[in-house]
Order: C-alpha cells, then structure tokens, then sequence
C-alpha cells in the first residue's frame, strides 16, 4: 500500500519540482532582462521624455543593401535582445522539458477560443519580449499542446501588450499613440487569437504542421536536468541558426524596407497598408517602434503611417514567423500576420481620425 502510494505521488513531486525551477528561471530572467532594466529607463524617461536612441534601421545604413551594413544592423539588433534571447530559450526549454504537460493545458486550454485567447494574453504580460524572443516560448508552448488562440495569443501579446512599452509610449509619444495601441492591441490578441483559433478548430486545421516528438514526462528528479539539457539543445540547434540568419537577411534588405517617409511621399493614402505590410516584415528589438515613430513625426509623417507602424513594427517580423510557423502552423501563423497588417491598418485610421 505505501510503495503504491509512493509511485503515484512521485510525478506530482517530480511536476512541483520542474514547476518550481520554471519559475525561478522566468522570475530571475525576466528581472535580469526585463524588469530592471525597463524600470531604469522608465525613471530615465520620465526625467527627459526623449528615447535614448534612433531607429535600430540606420545602424545598416542608408545608401541601399551592403552586406556590411547588414553586419552593422546585425550586432546591433543582437546586443539590443541577447539577454532576452538567452531566456526565452531558458524558459522555453523549462516549460517543454519540466512541467508536465497537462498542468501547461489545463491553465491556459479554456473552454473556449476567447478564453484561451485571455488566458494566452494574460500569460504574457509579464515577460515583456520582442517577438523574436517569445517565439521559443510559444513554439515550447505548442508543443506541450496549447490551443492555437491560447499560443497566438501569448506570441503577439508580448510586444503589443507589453506594460513598460505602454508606459514609455505614454512618455515620449502623443497621448492618444498609447490609447490605441491598447485598444488595437487588445483586438488582435485577444479577439484575432480567438478568431483564428475558432476557424481552424472547425476546419480541423488547429494541428500543429510539425507535431512534437513523443516525449517521456520525467517520473523521477535526476530525469529533469538530462531532460532539460535535451529541450534547450533543440532549441538552441534548431532555432538560433535561423534566427542569426534572418535577422541579417532583414539587416541586408532594411535599407530598402525602412524608408517609411519615401513610401508615404510617394502612395499618399495608399501607403499606410504599404507600410503596414513593410513594418510586418521587419525586425526590431522591444521599444524600437518608438524611435522609428518619433522620426517620422518629426519629419511630419501622417497619423495613418505612423500608426500602422504602432502596431506591426513590434508584433511580428519575417525572423519571428518563420521561427513559430512549424510549431504553430502556417495556415495559423499567416492567418495572424493578415491580421497584425488589418490592426495596423486600423490603428492608421483610428490616429488619422483623432488627429
């Protein structure tokens, strides 16, 4: 009777344990990467509302593509993010490798799209990441067999929900940059997350495009380290290669993609869906939409510009879809790029009214 009590507690005691170190590495991470230093420079912001630096763009230059200009953008996009990088793998690793499987579903598997959308949402606001970085974490997440709006939802509510973004926004841009950027934001992850969802569960299409392999859930404590080591390995391997790799191709290309003003001389009206697509693409760290924007605005750029760049600059990039599209599903992950590009659209408008 005991030894039979003892092989049923052990999983549970084996899921507190890798649940507990989950926890640490995301408290300890996020404060190392996030917490603190946006802390900083909200007081920093606050004292002089001016950000600190100019677009990450013109760190490739201005006079077209140059692969050494594409090196430039590279190292500075990786000195802006490696700290983050380096704990999304952590915790993406710590959440497909300790936390059994079904306490991952249960706490973010609602009963319906919109609820897993909130509960996907909710689940992001503390991590504060761009969205090249929460892309481990939501590729983790739909491995462990999270619903498609809960994983959506968690991937693009990073940057378009981001607290200390909306605070810094509220300092160094107009008032109503920030109202909307909440209000579009809340309407594509919450409400884009859950219609994605809902349409691809009744199609039967919610599957992931690459299941995971099958996994052995540890059943004793000296298993979750070699199981831990596993995961991260994998994602260190399959995901760090591509992201380097993309993230130069867009330092190559950015000259080209990030001449916002140009496109709006030229298209008028027409430019602020150019832009939005143009911003969709693009990668940038966390906050770098605010510099672009504050450019642009000096250089009297119109509200519907400026405000498809709200919303698309941060929320996806070509590194980020590529990186969550096997996990996610391509017929999901463009279905969320579609609407990252029609909340874009909308916020464009929504400035354009207001101003």
């Amino acid at each position: 009777m005991a030894s039979g009590i003892s092989v049923e507690r052990r999983p549970l005691r084996v899921g507190v344990a890798g649940l507990v170190v989950l926890v640490l590495v995301a408290t300890i991470g996020f404060a190392w990467s996030k917490w603190l230093p946006y802390w900083d420079r909200a007081l920093a912001l606050e004292a002089a509302p001016t950000w600190p630096s100019g677009p990450i763009f013109e760190s490739a230059g201005g006079d077209g593509p140059s692969l050494s200009g594409a090196w430039d953008f590279t190292v500075a996009y990786l000195d802006a993010v490696w700290r983050a990088v380096v704990v999304g793998l952590l915790v993406a690793a710590a959440v497909d490798a300790l936390v059994p499987r079904g306490w991952v579903t249960r706490l973010l598997n609602r009963r319906s799209p919109t609820g897993q959308a909130v509960a996907g949402g909710a689940a992001s606001l503390p991590s504060m990441m761009c969205s090249c970085c929460t892309a481990p974490v939501a590729v983790g997440l739909r491995r462990s067999g999270v619903s498609t709006s809960a994983a959506l939802a968690y991937w693009v509510g990073n940057p378009l929900l981001n607290p200390a973004v909306l605070v810094f926004l509220a300092f160094v841009l107009p008032a109503e940059y920030a109202v909307t950027r909440v209000v579009v934001g809340l309407a594509v992850v919450v409400g884009a997350s859950a219609l994605i969802g809902r349409l691809l569960d009744a199609r039967g299409a919610g599957a992931p495009a690459v299941a995971a392999p099958p996994v052995d859930e540890p059943v004793r404590l000296g298993d979750l380290p070699g199981g831990y080591l596993r995961s991260l390995g994998r994602f260190v391997l399959v995901l760090v290669p591509e992201y380097v790799a993309l993230v130069f191709v867009m330092g190559l290309l950015s000259p080209w993609l990030s001449d916002f003003a140009g496109v709006e001389a030229s298209l008028g009206v027409a430019a602020v869906l150019v832009v939005a697509v143009l911003g969709a693409l693009l990668v940038i760290p966390t906050g770098g939409e605010i510099p672009v924007v504050a450019a642009l605005l000096a250089l009297g750029a119109g509200a519907g510009t400026t405000g498809a760049l709200l919303i698309t600059l941060p929320a996806l990039s070509v590194p980020s879809v590529v990186m969550v599209g096997r996990a996610m599903g391509w017929r999901a992950t463009w279905a969320m790029a579609a609407a990252v590009v029609l909340g874009g659209v909308a916020a464009g408008m929504l400035l354009a009214v207001a101003s």
